[in-house]
């Protein structure tokens, strides 16, 4: 299964056909008259997983991350990636028609400013864009004779022939005892955010999969249906999408509380609800500025808010909780069953990064219940350890030797979403690596003890898991932790541990704690467990306190610690965690693990 994957992947987007691609691509703008084009990587919902059809950046630059952003100009193209992808972008695209460049230093806006001759016209598709976005670019470009031009059709498939179609993967209800809520509760819930407007187009396919208590299959590893809903203040919701994608089971199960129409009516309605001068809340970070556009210039009022069901749904009920702990020992005794499995088979050699990946993946669906892996199996050794996404390919597969190995996988099960990482070596580790390892634990272990007041963001506790790199001159270029859902997207917002965060946690939120440390060109280290915040409360305190219960259920490997770098507080927590870990998962475990996770948890010797 994992072969196929990666080389269907690998095939369509292949640096090779870039400077070909590229080529075609000026000469359909030429056609149209214009400079150039912005390309994101991005569908009409700003997905992080995108159908294939949406695979445009890929396509045309050979750069596979899950975040970036091209602008291609008459003589230049170059293409902006966050701190995740600045060295797999380098080995992507073909350097002798692209630049790379670091967007935290760069933004594609200023870029666009410098760089588009005057006069010239760059062209945007509205659908991939949300309002603000495009806000940025005619701010940027202010002073300029230089125009921004909505096109009614994106050029890049004018040019991709052999593009995918569109998804059409089936609806299905969740059961409401997972998901813990009704319908019509939920409904009422977010009505009572509309303040006053008429409506809410919700343009997230996760917020609308929460909302509705429902899931898809149209993008790999999340399950949601790439559609649109209308809330209106009073009367029934509406939900705009592929009449293929309902039988007629579930439509009789989602037409008690929707109306279900076409996709294509989705812009006749907003059109209506314009000329009627309605105000419609539009979330600033999915909602395309097509359709913000379409209600304004039918004289609507449109209201750029935070989508409504982004809290709620970030915020786990009872039973959603109940249903992630138990996903969560299920996907730990999988990948425990693993790490067994390579300590014993790594050695021998005869593996690959491939391999390794197959294997975990099969370990995970002997549990019966796995629906897909929850994102694209992170599965590096040695210096592919130190690209922080890096996606092995048939090209790319590197045996397994002495050295690093990093796995960061998760799974998708209908209770719940996993994301875990382990980094562990095969033969012996270096005494900086095991610094280094150990630093970053360290880190780990300063988010999972963290006690922080109510009001406390993701920012205010992002250092903690830095301090320990800082104190020897090192870092890491990514967030901390970022939220997960509930059989949803393993990367949900709005709740982050990150230095640009501002959301307050809150009890019910999960995230992950994943501190890490990379060495370009030898190792790359990451350590990461889901969390749940929870209450805290403080003998003697005088402010509600909450803190983080661990629910990620695994060893770390202790081959790799350097025990003289922790403390003895670090040691009991370290020790308190593995004793959980094999008294949850033994009982479950076959003989030959069992065996090796009681000298996988051993205690550590306290000074």
């Amino acid at each position: 299964m994992f072969e196929a994957k990666f080389q269907s992947f690998a095939d369509s987007a292949d640096a090779s056909d870039s400077a070909a691609r590229i080529g075609l691509l000026r000469a359909e703008l030429a056609g149209r008259g214009l400079d150039g084009f912005l390309v994101p990587r991005a569908d009409a919902h700003q997905n992080e997983y995108v159908p294939k059809s949406a695979e445009r950046l890929a396509w045309l630059t050979g750069f596979t991350g899950s975040a970036g952003f091209a602008i291609v100009l008459a003589t230049k193209a170059t293409i902006f990636v966050d701190g995740r992808y600045v060295i797999q972008v380098k080995g992507e695209i073909d350097p002798r028609v692209m630049t790379s460049l670091d967007v935290s230093s760069t933004a594609p806006s200023a870029w666009l400013a410098e760089n588009a001759p005057d006069g010239a016209k760059i062209g945007y598709d509205p659908w991939l864009h949300t309002d603000d976005q495009i806000g940025r670019f005619r701010k940027a470009l202010e002073g300029r004779n230089v125009t921004l031009v909505r096109l009614e059709d994106n050029p890049i498939d004018a040019i991709w022939l052999d593009r995918p179609a569109e998804p059409a993967g089936k609806v299905t209800p969740y059961p409401t005892r997972l998901a813990g809520e009704s319908v019509s509760a939920k409904i009422k819930r977010l009505r009572a955010k509309l303040g006053g407007a008429d409506a809410a187009l919700l343009s997230d396919p996760h917020a609308i999969a929460w909302t509705f208590n429902m899931r898809g299959a149209d993008v790999a590893h999340t399950p949601i249906a790439l559609c649109f809903a209308l809330l209106p203040g009073t009367g029934q919701p509406s939900l705009f999408i592929d009449s293929a994608k309902i039988d007629v089971k579930t439509r009789g199960v989602l037409e008690k509380y929707l109306q279900l129409l076409p996709s294509t009516a989705l812009t006749e309605t907003l059109t209506r609800l314009g000329r009627e001068g309605a105000t419609v809340l539009f979330d600033a970070a999915t909602a395309p500025s097509k359709l913000v556009d379409l209600l304004r210039e039918a004289g609507g009022k449109p209201k750029i808010v935070a989508d409504p069901a982004s809290l709620p749904k970030a915020v786990k009920n009872t039973s959603e909780l109940a249903c992630a702990r138990e996903a969560h020992i299920r996907d730990g005794l999988a990948l425990t069953r693993f790490l067994a499995w390579f300590s014993m088979a790594a050695p021998k050699g005869g593996l690959t990064e491939i391999s390794a990946a197959q294997a975990l993946e099969t370990f995970r669906r002997e549990n019966g219940d796995l629906r897909d892996i929850s994102f694209p199996t992170i599965s590096a050794f040695g210096e592919h350890a130190a690209i922080p996404h890096y996606r092995v390919t048939e090209k790319s597969n590197l045996p397994i030797g002495k050295g690093v190995y990093l796995v960061d996988s998760g799974g998708q099960y209908l209770d719940g979403t996993t994301d875990v990482t382990r980094t562990v070596a095969v033969g012996r580790p270096s005494k900086q690596f095991r610094e280094h390892y150990t630093r970053v634990l360290k880190g780990h272990i300063a988010i999972a003890c963290a006690v922080f007041p109510r009001g406390a963001t993701g920012a205010q506790l992002d250092a903690f898991a830095r301090r320990p790199l800082w104190e020897a001159g090192l870092d890491f270029d990514h967030g901390t932790g970022h939220g997960v859902g509930v059989y949803l997207s393993v990367h949900e917002g709005p709740q982050r541990i990150s230095r640009i965060d501002s959301t307050p946690l809150q009890p019910g939120m999960i995230l992950s704690n994943e501190p890490g440390y990379y060495r370009a060109g030898e190792y790359g280290i990451r350590l990461e467990n889901l969390v749940i915040v929870e209450k805290r409360p403080i003998n003697g305190g005088e402010r509600e306190m909450y803190g983080f219960e661990t629910i990620t259920l695994a060893p770390f490997d202790l081959a790799c610690i350097d025990e003289k770098l922790l403390t003895p507080a670090e040691i009991h927590w370290l020790d308190a965690y593995h004793a959980r870990v094999r008294k949850t998962l033994s009982p479950r475990a076959d003989p030959a693990t069992r065996a090796w996770l009681r000298g996988a948890t051993r205690k550590l010797l306290v000074r």
